[in-house]
C-alpha cells in the first residue's frame, strides 16, 4: 500500500463492533502488527477474562489492562484493539491519545446484541436480563467513545474488509498518523 504508519491506532468500542476482526484486516491492510489488549493480559495472566473478573474483580482488570495498554503504545506503530471498557479510563485515554490515535468504531445497539447474544465469553453479560446490560453499557459508555479521535460508523451490511477500508478513509485524514495514502 505503501503508507507508513506513525502512531498506533487504537480502535475502541463496545464488545461486538469488531475492534478484533476490522483491526486484524486493519494491520494486515498497513502491513503492521496487530495487538489485542485483552488477549495480551488473558497470555500473561495464564486465565480468561471471566476468571480474571471471578477471582480478582474488574477493578484489579482494568488496572493491569492500563498496565499493557500502555507498554504497547510505548512499542512500535501497530494497531491495537482495546477492550471494551478501555477507553472509560482518563489515564487510557490520555495515554492514547499522547502516543496514538483513537478510532471508535461506532455500532448500534441492535448490531452490537446481533454479534455478542450468543457469545459466553462475554463476562459483563453474564446476567439474567443480557440484552438489558448491554443497552445499559451501550447508554453509560457512548459519551465515553464519542471522546475518541475519530469515528468510524458501523453498518450490518458492511464487511469486515469494507469496515477496514473506512477506517483507513477516516485515517487519510491524520497525516501526523498515517503517511503516503
Amino acid at each position: 500500500m505503501g503508507a507508513r504508519l506513525k502512531k498506533t491506532i487504537a480502535l475502541v468500542g463496545l464488545m461486538g463492533a469488531g475492534k478484533t476482526a476490522v483491526g486484524t484486516a486493519l494491520a494486515r491492510k498497513l502491513d503492521v502488527p496487530f495487538r489485542d489488549s485483552d488477549a495480551e493480559i488473558v497470555a500473561a495472566a495464564n486465565m480468561s477474562i471471566a476468571e480474571i473478573f471471578a477471582r480478582d474483580g474488574e477493578a484489579f482488570f482494568r488496572a493491569r489492562e492500563s498496565q499493557v495498554i500502555a507498554r504497547l503504545l510505548d512499542g512500535p506503530p501497530g494497531v491495537l484493539s482495546t477492550g471494551g471498557g478501555a477507553f472509560l479510563s482518563e489515564v487510557n485515554r490520555a495515554a492514547i491519545s499522547a502516543r496514538g490515535v483513537s478510532v471508535w468504531l461506532d455500532a448500534d445497539l441492535d448490531l452490537l446484541w446481533n454479534r455478542v447474544r450468543h457469545k459466553a465469553t462475554r463476562p459483563l453479560l453474564q446476567t439474567a436480563d443480557p440484552r438489558g446490560t448491554l443497552a445499559r453499557l451501550y447508554d453509560e459508555r457512548k459519551p465515553f467513545y464519542a471522546l475518541a479521535d475519530l469515528v468510524v460508523k458501523a453498518d450490518p451490511r458492511y464487511s469486515i474488509e469494507d469496515m477496514a477500508d473506512k477506517v483507513l478513509d477516516a485515517l487519510r485524514t491524520r497525516p501526523d498518523v498515517l503517511e503516503g495514502m
